[in-house]
């Protein structure tokens, strides 16, 4: 895994039964916690884009924002879960996701429509090849039922950038 890792502690009596080894534990655990890292981000991210458009396509781009962040937040439960199923830990708080999160705030008092939707696009299409990096790990470890909901995540990741890049394009005259 590149970048930020997670520590993922693997406690007694957090411990859920499998047949993964402490390793591999470890490895899918802490890939899947920081992708939750990642997803909370963009969701946090989406929604106050989706809080704060404006302009004359308002609703339009809030109701697709609006769409893209319960997506998005809808796969948060399921990552976690699956860093305890496998026999790890995930996400304890805020603190935690700034100190992982690959993906960047955007805190600026105003940021226009257009900027708002290339910056999604771009962080949406890092989402889905941190998507494809966890696929890889899982993939390798035998974790078919991650690597299963992994290719359902993608594919939504890959719409969402599908979206934003047909709009952003058509707004810049292409």
């Amino acid at each position: 895994m590149s970048g930020k890792t997670a520590k993922v502690y693997l406690q007694p009596a957090l411990t859920t039964p499998s047949d993964f080894s402490p390793e591999q534990k470890r490895d899918i655990a802490g890939a899947l916690t920081v992708l939750l890292a990642d997803v909370f981000t963009l969701y946090l991210k989406t929604k106050n884009f989706h809080w704060h458009m404006s302009g004359p396509h308002f609703r339009d781009y809030h109701l697709l924002l609006d769409e893209h962040g319960d997506q998005l937040f809808a796969i948060t439960d399921d990552i976690a879960e699956r860093a305890r199923k496998v026999g790890g830990t995930t996400l304890h708080s805020i603190g935690q996701i700034g100190r992982i999160q690959r993906i960047k705030d955007n805190d600026a008092e105003f940021v226009t429509p257009l900027d708002m939707l290339a910056e999604l696009r771009e962080d949406n299409k890092a989402l889905a090849a941190s998507m494809r990096e966890t696929h890889s790990l899982c993939e390798e470890q035998g974790d078919v039922a991650t690597t299963s909901l992994l290719e359902n995540w993608i594919d939504e990741a890959e719409r969402r950038l599908w979206f934003l890049f047909e709009i952003t394009r058509a707004e810049r005259g292409e």
